[in-house]
């Protein structure tokens, strides 16, 4: 098979590095990709967000399989492109997306489903959002509408904090012409539930836990993500079956009854609450850096398990036991300002490629999130000491990055490198 993956992330080096094994594959490319990625795939720089010329390269170079990695192809609507036709899209279409890119789409389906979430209610106004939240029970959940890079999101205590965010969302627009909803507030351990989709057909992953905030002991702005470890002790083993048959499973049958099928990576961003679990969001792609953990406990054959999919079979993938902690190694200003174009030096097997360039021989920051460093071991423990211990390999000037990472969900353990 011919295969071309679209981005230049974590998530599509891993993606396209654990494709890259496949005894399935002819050929595999990436669009646009990056340095990480170029030794494994041929990295073409064509516009993918234009329809022709993304269909012009995959009749050129006779792609079977194309597997979109950002949120932005979906919601461009890469996967209709190509409906009707003999390439098949491993990524849901415009209209399924929506699960991610707009958040009342998926508050309304679980509330029409039974599909266990908080309780909110949506705003357009500024003013009438503030007399809202002046009459409810703090922290505060504000989300954004639509999509906005896992930056969309304030959770608070602060009036002030939360008056501030409403305004630069709904009177500055300063994410785009969308509306807000405020939720309930959750309380409990969150994790991850990654899923292979087809229709109905969901297989799932093992679960891992994500570091959204910037700094340590969960403070400072939402990121796109700082680090991941799995398995997440800390989350029961009945959670787990409950959030597959009561979550995942009912939210696939869900949108193919609301003609919306998924095909894809569905993520299920979850929590672990005395009521049970319940969805804080989905996604409509493979999370990152879930990816790039996820993928190295992978042992079954990704391009196998695609095409079974596809031939509408259900795929039995194989794991490993083995405990993974990965850390995000960011540029300094991250997730707003930050410079680039500084040398990257030490990296090996252990290291996917986030956000790096090529000057001229050297290797280069080129992105907030830079590097994601794994570290493996028999327990998630063992997994955090060699994750630490990677990186003490690796510099950049400007680098920063989290000591806590895998600290959380050790069921209250406390690790110290």
């Amino acid at each position: 098979m011919n295969v071309l993956v679209l981005g230049s992330g974590g998530r599509e080096d891993a993606i396209c590095k654990k494709i890259s094994q496949s005894n399935l594959l002819n050929h595999l490319y990436a669009v646009p990709g990056n340095p990480g990625i170029a030794t494994v795939a041929t990295c073409t720089n064509i516009q993918p967000f234009n329809e022709p010329s993304l269909k012009a390269f995959v009749s050129e170079k006779q792609i079977d399989l194309i597997i979109p990695g950002g949120e932005t192809y979906l919601v461009e609507g890469v996967a209709n492109w190509f409906q009707n036709t003999d390439v098949f899209v491993f990524g849901p279409t415009k209209e399924a997306t929506m699960i991610e890119s707009s958040k009342e789409f998926a508050k309304e389906l679980m509330e029409k489903h039974s599909i266990p979430t908080a309780y909110y209610q949506s705003f357009t106004s500024y003013s009438k959002a503030i007399d809202y939240i002046e009459n409810v029970t703090r922290p505060y959940v504000i989300k954004y509408n639509g999509l906005a890079a896992g930056k969309g999101v304030l959770v608070t205590s602060d009036i002030t904090e939360a008056k501030t965010f409403l305004k630069e969302v709904l009177e500055h627009n300063t994410m785009g012409n969308e509306s807000v909803i405020i939720e309930e507030y959750l309380e409990g351990d969150e994790f991850s539930f990654m899923c292979f989709v087809h229709n109905d057909i969901v297989v799932p992953m093992p679960i891992c836990q994500d570091h959204k905030r910037l700094l340590e002991n969960e403070q400072g702005p939402n990121t796109g993500g700082m680090g991941m470890i799995s398995p997440v002790l800390s989350i029961k083993s009945d959670t787990i079956l409950k959030s597959f048959m009561f979550i995942m499973q009912k939210t696939a049958k869900a949108m193919v009854q609301n003609n919306t099928p998924f095909t894809g990576f569905l993520y299920g961003g979850l929590i672990q609450t005395t009521d049970g679990p319940k969805v804080i969001e989905f996604n409509a792609r493979f999370g990152d850096p879930e990816a790039e953990v996820l993928f190295e406990l992978l042992t079954s054959d990704l391009l196998e398990i695609i095409v079974q999919l596809k031939e509408n079979k259900i795929p039995k993938p194989s794991w490993s036991l083995e405990a993974v902690c990965g850390v995000t190694l960011a540029s300094e200003g991250y997730p707003k300002g930050y410079q680039k174009g500084f040398e990257i030096k030490g990296i090996d097997d252990t290291v996917y490629q986030m956000g790096t360039a090529i000057n001229g021989d050297k290797l280069v920051t080129n992105g907030g999130r830079v590097l994601f460093v794994i570290g493996k071991g028999s327990s998630p423990l063992e997994a955090m000491y060699n994750v630490y211990e990677n990186i003490e390999k690796i510099t950049f000037d400007n680098m920063i990055y989290r000591k806590d990472i895998g600290q959380k969900s050790l069921r209250g353990d406390v690790w110290k490198k």
